[in-house]
Formats: C-alpha cells, structure tokens, sequence
C-alpha cells in the first residue's frame, strides 16, 4: 500500500513537472454568452495541430452564470480569482500557471477568429510574436475607437521606429519565457497587450502580424472609452521610457529650444533686451537633453 502511494505521488510530481507545446490562456469576465462556444472551438482547432496543448480559463470574479458554465465545461484548467483584478491581470495568472512553451491568447466574447490560431502557431518558428492584426476598417470595430486607435497607432509606430500594424490585438501567440522577461512592467489592465506588444519590439524580438477578420463580439464591451484611452497613452509613455527614453526627451528638448531661438530674436529686435523668460527656455532644454541622456546610459547599463 504504501508503495502504491509513493507510485501515485511520482506519477503527480511528473505530471506538474511535464511541458507542453502549448497553452490556450483565456480571460473570462461575465461571458456567460460566448465562453461555451469559445472554450469548443479552441479544442476542435488544438486538437488538430499535433501538439500537446492545454486551455487554461481565467474567471476574473465574473458575475454572471460564467462561473456555472466553466464547471460544467470538461478538459480545461479553470482558475478564479476573488476579485476582479483586470483583463491583464488574468492573462498573467495564466501565463504564470500555464506548462505549454509556447502561449497563445484569445478573447472569450467570440470577436476574434481562432480558426486562425494554426497560421499563427506556425510561423512561431521564425518568429517571437505572431500576432492577429485585425483591418483598421473593420466594420466590427466601433466607430469612435477608429480615431483614437489611429492616434495611438502613430504614436506607438514613431516612439519604436517601426510599423505596427495593430498595437492590441487580443489573439497573439509568444514564448512563455520571454513573456516572463517583460512581467514586472506588464498591467493588469486592457493595456497588457500593448504593452507586451511594444517591450518585444523595442527589444529587438521579430513579430510577425497576420491579417485576420474582426467579429462582432458577444455581449457588452469592458472597456471605458475615456478612462482606457488615458491608460493607453500613459503606458505607451512610460514603455517608451523604459526602453528608449531619448525618443522622449529629445524631441521636447528640440522644441524648448526652438520656443528659446524665437525668444531670443524677439527680445533682440523688438525688446532689444534679454529676458529671463529667454534664459529659462535654453536653461529648460539643456536640462530636458541631459536627463534624457542620463536616463538613456541608465537604461543602457541596466540591460
């Protein structure tokens, strides 16, 4: 008998310790429409790539009957949390939780298709990050986030210096370790993947991104215009400046100093006297080029 329970311990210590291929992490918060449908269809497309895999459910302390229909739901990892921490927060609870070596990300509101996952699997041997783009014209996607998802898109393609087709695609696949690289400036809100999607570009990973078709998702969005429009800029800032701070500093260093050239004409030849206000615009850009240099050799040093 007590051979048989040392048996059993070994054979549950070796299946913890086993790697998979891969690991389907899906964030859940009140899907009590779509998740069902969502949870199915990955494993029809899982199970036909060859590889071991996992679906790993994260229930962000959903309201609704979510909770009921992952009980009853067979062959997936169903972690829940207390309380609701956040769209990013439960990606990384799965991420953290997941055995696969290669993690690939989906929504549970049936608004991205996964029948698409296969295409993305397989171009992970080229590449670090293969994401879904999704078509900027996309009818499914609301108008009023057209404009500020432009916006952002530029923003995001000057501070990286490189094209980025769609900055926070929900559907991507990537490496569980060097996901793990970025965890201590991963959010745990809706910006977790744009900021995964700027760390690896900044970094030097290749990305690949896959054009996909947008469906209509299921059930009311999460996702507060205002409030994550804000959080959207404030993270493309602070992960630029994590990365690449010069591409911060300088360009306001440029345009003090510009504010001072014409300063500087002004009070020659209309004031024909130097003002403080002159002296603090030059004082004010020296300052702004050499924090950013110093921050620039900081962030060199660090890496």
């Amino acid at each position: 008998m007590k051979l048989d329970k040392e048996n059993s311990l070994l054979q549950k210590t070796a299946y913890l310790n086993k790697r998979l291929d891969l690991s389907a992490v899906v964030p859940v918060y009140n899907e009590e429409k779509s998740v069902k449908d969502v949870v199915n269809e990955l494993e029809n497309v899982l199970s036909i790539l060859g590889v071991t895999f996992e679906i790993i459910v994260v229930d962000d302390a959903s309201t609704d009957r979510s909770p009921e229909i992952l009980d009853r739901l067979e062959g997936i990892t169903c972690i829940r949390h207390p309380k609701n921490i956040g769209y990013g927060g439960a990606l990384k609870t799965g991420i953290k939780n997941a055995k696969g070596d290669i993690i690939v990300i989906t929504d549970a509101d049936s608004s991205y298709p996964n029948e698409m996952i296969p295409e993305l699997i397989k171009q992970m041997g080229e590449y670090n990050m293969v994401v879904g783009a999704r078509d900027k014209n996309d009818p499914n996607i609301p108008f009023i986030r057209k404009p500020i998802k432009w916006f952002l898109g530029k923003l995001a393609n000057y501070l990286s210096e490189t094209e980025i087709p769609d900055l926070n695609s929900g559907l991507r696949a990537f490496r569980r370790d060097e996901a793990l690289n970025f965890f201590k400036i991963l959010p745990s809100g809706f910006s977790f993947t744009t900021t995964i999607t700027l760390a690896m570009h900044c970094n030097g990973y290749s990305v690949k991104y896959i054009p996909i078709e947008y469906h209509e998702r299921h059930g009311k969005s999460k996702i507060s215009p205002i409030k994550d429009t804000l959080n959207f800029f404030q993270l493309i800032f602070r992960t630029i400046m994590y990365f690449n701070p010069l591409k911060i500093f300088l360009p306001i260093s440029g345009f003090v100093f510009l504010a001072f050239t014409a300063s500087t004409f002004y009070d020659i030849f209309i004031l024909e006297d130097l003002t403080d206000k002159t002296i603090i615009l030059f004082l004010a850009s020296i300052q702004l080029l050499v924090i950013g240099l110093l921050a620039d050799l900081i962030d060199k040093r660090s890496n």
